[in-house]
């Protein structure tokens, strides 16, 4: 491993690389301290300190804190991920986008340029609710307000401030994906997890400290913590492999096809991504139910909705469930695979073509979503459920599941096979001696 760390600066382009993007994400952090004008910094964080259970909170996670520092870049990049969500879902029933997708590479980039413009739309509407948000928050113990001097001029200073804040940060991820290791957005949203982890620490030693926890069950969450995220390496690397073969075609003196291959499917592929809308909708009851602080019966229903009631947890794992399967139907299309395997000349041995093949990934596709849902919907709760039964502090509990640590080993393992296949193409001895963790035929 060592070896292979000091291949990196042996090699001039991939030297290069490394530290083009390690200065890029340097700028991102100092960015993501440099706080707006006009507002009472301390009062927003203690308002934050009593908030955490809001969807504000959550955005602030991938926001990497610089949310509730009002920051320059406290949208983060999560405009440009809503973007590309809400295109990807387009092109599952707008003829148009799904032209754009089968075009190729000028589709491609016809499809960046629009997700850029509703980047743009989005932060715009984005900034504007935070400069209300702003406008309407005080201390919850001193009662200070959060903006000293709302208006008009301060609204459009936080627009134009947080807008171009992410589009500056959209531009440093496609900076990165095409002239550092890749995976620049990604890289991103890793970073400002990553930031709190030495954060997490000290609280979980401050709390063992005052004595609200003991030396040995903290051990033993570190102990759990290492198996957890074995276990989502293992998950995350686990494939399933539909065989295809192609048969041989004569064109001209040449013989094409042929060949022997396979459809790889990963087990995580949806993963994260119904976490988050799982998230997201579970944290809106709560959050609305600000609403109307005084009003006992909206309360009392909210109640059920405490991150540690058994019945959030329930109704948090059902949409996990349900939303894995929808962003799979949408995401992952078994008719279109189908229809270009038999253009080229390809079939599954044992399938017959056509729609029977279309039928026969649908039912693999089924299959592995259950088992990696249910699996998905243990590792957003178990955040919950440590901070509960472990007694460790709630910054250090957030690191055993939910959608940090998925980002966190997903976004490493692909970061870690770039610079592998930088190393590898040069002749040097890559990280992953043993191979990759292979699926099942």
């Amino acid at each position: 491993m060592i070896k292979s760390f000091q291949s990196i600066f042996k090699i001039p382009e991939l030297k290069s690389r490394v530290l083009f993007t390690i200065g890029i994400l340097v700028l991102y952090r100092i960015g993501c301290h440099v706080p707006m004008p006009g507002i009472n910094a301390s009062a927003l964080t203690e308002w934050f300190e009593n908030s955490q259970n809001t969807l504000f909170g959550l955005y602030d996670i991938f926001a990497g804190g610089a949310f509730s520092k009002a920051a320059i870049f406290g949208l983060g990049i999560m405009p440009y991920i809503s973007a590309s969500i809400m295109i990807q879902l387009l092109g599952a029933v707008i003829p148009f986008f799904q032209r754009l997708q089968k075009e190729g590479e000028e589709g491609r980039k016809k499809i960046n340029q629009i997700t850029r413009y509703g980047t743009v739309l989005i932060a715009s509407l984005q900034a504007l609710g935070a400069s209300v948000f702003l406008v309407s928050l005080h201390g919850p113990g001193s009662g200070t307000p959060v903006v000293a001097n709302p208006g008009l001029g301060f609204s459009l200073m936080v627009m134009l401030t947080l807008c171009a804040g992410t589009i500056l940060i959209m531009w440093m991820g496609e900076q990165i994906t095409e002239r550092g290791i890749g995976n620049g957005i990604s890289l991103v949203i890793f970073i400002g997890i990553v930031n709190r982890f030495p954060r997490a620490i000290l609280d979980e030693i401050q709390f063992v400290s005052s004595g609200n926890s003991s030396l040995f069950m903290t051990l033993l969450t570190f102990g759990i913590l290492i198996a957890i995220i074995g276990a989502v390496v293992l998950v995350t690397e686990g494939t399933r492999k539909i065989p295809v073969q192609y048969a041989k075609r004569v064109v001209g003196r040449k013989i094409y096809g042929g060949q022997a291959t396979f459809i790889p499917i990963r087990v995580s592929g949806f993963g994260v991504m119904a976490i988050i809308f799982a998230q997201a909708m579970m944290f809106l009851p709560k959050t609305a139910g600000q609403l109307f602080p005084n009003n006992d019966f909206v309360q009392n229903i909210l109640s059920y909705f405490d991150l540690q009631s058994p019945v959030y947890w329930f109704f948090f794992a059902l949409l996990i469930l349900f939303f894995t399967y929808f962003y799979a139907a949408i995401a992952f299309n078994p008719a279109d695979v189908a229809e270009n395997m038999r253009k080229n000349g390809g079939f599954i041995p044992g399938v017959r073509p056509g729609k029977k093949t279309a039928e026969y990934i649908d039912h693999v596709l089924s299959r592995i979503m259950l088992p990696a849902a249910a699996f998905f919907a243990v590792i957003a709760i178990l955040p919950f459920f440590v901070e509960k039964y472990f007694n460790t502090a709630p910054s250090f509990a957030q690191f055993f599941g939910g959608t940090s640590l998925l980002i966190m080993v997903g976004v490493a393992l692909d970061t870690l096979q770039q610079i592998e296949s930088h190393l590898l193409m040069r002749h040097y001895e890559g990280f992953m001696k043993t191979g990759r963790i292979r699926g099942r035929r």
